[in-house]
């Protein structure tokens, strides 16, 4: 008989095939290295031998290119479904390197809302170097193509968006950017993960993360990626993240390549977790509304399942109450950690006003219901009894006299 778990879960994208052989082996190969390394080594090397004045073995210099990175970047480009992959010193330098692409006078389209920081980079420093940005919510597709002008170089799309888990249609958004000749099309992946969600197959020109956060998975490295099909696009991107510098260290590379040999599994158990959170905050009376992709009241729920093969640990939820109710809340959680990212293994909570979305126009905000009861939910990899329970005492505290019906133990029957 089918459970709850998988009554929700089903109708999902089928898998990637061969997902995890090419998480492990891809640009792993022992061969590569005189030592036959299984592991691929971390190359410190800032220079390299040369066998005469520009003859060298591939690498020269380390921003230029560099062993342990050049690992990461074919195992990225693989799960990726991608020709070619990038890795950058963070999400942010990624999003730099995006936008360098472009040249004063030209426009960026942005859905409207998107990571706090990528809403700085484009509102406070790409327009000072003479880029046009409009915010557009790429969730309306007529929306988007109204705002599409003669002077647009760069749609970029967030999906689902950060915070409120708006779902955006790739494919839909790809058909009406390729109208446009000259038109590139970029999708953070960051919430999803190469796992879940391959923007390239859909019709996106650029797929970035922030790797930092899922790719990555153990909240000890702070990188981006960018992963391409286009030849030409690659190389230029190539360029930039040479002129420009913005590379991770090689120990980073190697973390990141490590965390990505066990993407498959993390990302199983993020979704099996934030689901049951979901489910058990959706009947809770001290709660207003849960947001998660996952949940059948999710508006794009039919979409996720088309465009993805499943949903990572976000969830974003309106405490009831007031900011103080808020407070109480995340001052009181004790699995989950009052903490900015996401991502990692381990459960974070935070107040997106006051903290990731902070610099976000306080109009904006209003517009996007970014408010003071909101609270976001990275919900990691710890039992799932001790994350519910964990909420729980934390909702008593914040609405004492207060609790659910939904009987802890009836809820993990019905997922087993």
């Amino acid at each position: 008989m089918e459970n709850q778990e998988q009554s929700i879960t089903r109708g999902y994208r089928e898998p990637f095939p061969h997902f995890d052989t090419e998480a492990i082996h891809t640009g792993q190969e022992p061969e590569q290295w005189s030592s036959l390394a299984v592991v691929p080594p971390i190359s410190l090397s800032t220079t390299f031998k040369q066998h005469s004045p520009g003859e060298h073995a591939g690498f020269e210099y380390s921003r230029s290119g560099n062993p342990t990175r050049n690992c990461l970047e074919k195992a990225v480009a693989a799960l990726d479904g991608a020709k070619y992959c990038l890795a950058f010193a963070s999400g942010l330098a990624a999003t730099l390197n995006i936008a360098h692409l472009l040249k004063a006078g030209d426009e960026i389209i942005c859905t409207s809302d998107v990571y706090g920081g990528t809403n700085r980079y484009f509102r406070r420093i790409a327009t000072e170097m003479g880029l046009k940005v409009k915010f557009v919510d790429c969730s309306n597709l007529k929306c988007l193509e109204a705002a599409i002008t003669p002077e647009t170089k760069l749609v970029w799309i967030e999906t689902p968006t950060n915070p409120t888990l708006t779902v955006i249609d790739i494919q839909g958004c790809a058909d009406i950017v390729h109208k446009h000749p000259g038109v590139l099309m970029a999708v953070d992946n960051t919430f999803m993960s190469a796992y879940f969600q391959r923007p390239l197959a859909l019709g996106a020109d650029i797929c970035m993360y922030s790797a930092t956060k899922y790719m990555n998975g153990h909240t000890d490295v702070v990188m981006g990626l960018i992963s391409v099909n286009c030849d030409k696009l690659y190389e230029r991107l190539k360029f930039l993240q040479n002129a420009l510098g913005a590379i991770p260290s090689p120990f980073d590379c190697y973390l990141c390549n490590r965390g990505l040999k066990t993407l498959s599994l993390r990302m199983k158990q993020h979704f099996r977790n934030a689901l049951a959170v979901a489910l058990y905050l959706e009947k809770d009376p001290r709660v207003d509304k849960v947001i998660f992709p996952g949940l059948p009241s999710h508006p794009q729920y039919e979409l996720i399942k088309r465009q993805c093969t499943g949903v990572s640990g976000m969830i974003t939820f309106y405490i009831k109450g007031n900011l103080e109710h808020a407070k109480i809340f995340l001052k009181t959680v004790k699995v989950f950690s009052l903490a900015e990212s996401l991502g990692g293994y381990e459960s974070l909570a935070e107040h997106p006003a006051i903290m990731t979305h902070a610099s976000v126009p306080e109009e904006d905000r209003a517009v996007l219901n970014i408010n003071d009861c909101l609270i976001r939910l990275s919900v990691g990899l710890e039992d799932t009894e001790d994350l519910i329970a964990d909420l729980d005492q934390a909702l008593s505290a914040a609405h004492p006299g207060l609790q659910n019906s939904v009987k802890l133990d009836d809820l993990l029957k019905q997922l087993k």
